[in-house]
């Protein structure tokens, strides 16, 4: 077992909070008001992992922390590592997030959704998901909806259609055959490899959770800036910058989305392979 001197782990473990600072103190700040933000906020609501879990510092399975009673009660942790009974008890994760996460690697991204699944979630609906304008309208909305053809192929982004949509979807992804629809080009299979990432903390070195984590706020920021709600004068973390929109509905927006999300699908590709080389290296470890 590889082992850390405790200055060695400790500056990690400063260098990881200077890198999440810009991410997280405007969010602990706003918490604190009791501020909500319709983008950011979704990084830590739909997502379970809390902003002291991501800032703590592991250096995954097979590392000793020399010097760490920090982390004598964390869970599957002892003696400054994590213990071979904790990799035992996540083998059945770490072989279905494995499946899952080969299958997506295995198949050609397909772009041009045009993040439809958001136009989708309000369709003739008396209620927004947001508490924000509809940037078209009601009527304007309905009718983008109508006038495409939606593929939505991520069951957690099906699953929030409204009734009159979810028929006018091609697929019909289920939660039990993720493996089976999951596919690169997908916004929310990118954001999830951060979700994939925090489930097998802290058997994984926390750097590849954040690197996850920052892939999942940038395309948080696109999935939103195509969807139908008009949030005109907001401002977003990290660099302040105006919130402006992608009107997909338009030739123009259209490309500059395909665009976007090819860049997402490329950016993803090497933090989807480094979850598979973990998944792998973890099996071989329990001897599985």
């Amino acid at each position: 077992m590889q082992e850390l001197a405790r200055e060695e782990w400790i500056a990690a473990a400063s260098a990881q909070a200077l890198r999440l600072a810009p991410y997280l103190d405007p969010h602990l700040a706003r918490r604190e008001a009791r501020e909500a933000h319709p983008v950011h906020d979704f990084l830590f609501t739909y997502y379970s992992f809390r902003p002291a879990q991501l800032l703590r510092f592991h250096p995954g399975y097979g590392v000793r922390l020399r010097d760490a009673p920090e982390y004598d009660d964390v869970r599957g942790y002892a003696e400054g590592a994590v213990t071979p009974a904790h990799l035992a008890e996540q083998l059945p994760l770490v072989r279905r997030l494995h499946a899952l996460l080969t299958a997506t690697h295995a198949r050609p991204a397909h772009l041009g959704c045009f993040g439809l699944h958001e136009w989708a979630m309000v369709h003739r609906a008396d209620e927004t998901r947001h508490p924000r304008p509809l940037r078209l309208g009601a009527a304007g909305t309905d009718a983008v909806v109508e006038g495409h053809r939606i593929g939505c192929s991520h069951f957690d982004a099906f699953r929030f259609f409204t009734p009159s949509a979810r028929p006018l979807n091609t697929l019909s992804p289920g939660r039990d055959d993720r493996a089976q629809f999951e596919q690169p080009g997908c916004l929310h299979a990118g954001m999830d490899l951060y979700k994939h990432a925090f489930r097998l903390s802290p058997l994984l070195p926390s750097s590849l959770v954040v690197d996850a984590f920052e892939l999942a706020w940038d395309i948080r920021i696109l999935d939103m800036r195509a969807a139908p709600y008009d949030m005109t004068g907001l401002r977003l973390d990290p660099h302040g910058e105006e919130w402006t929109p992608v009107p997909i509905e338009t030739p123009e927006g259209k490309q500059a989305y395909v665009a976007a999300q090819r860049g997402f699908a490329e950016r993803a590709a090497p933090i989807r392979e480094a979850l598979i080389s973990a998944c792998e290296g973890l099996l071989v470890s329990a001897g599985s």
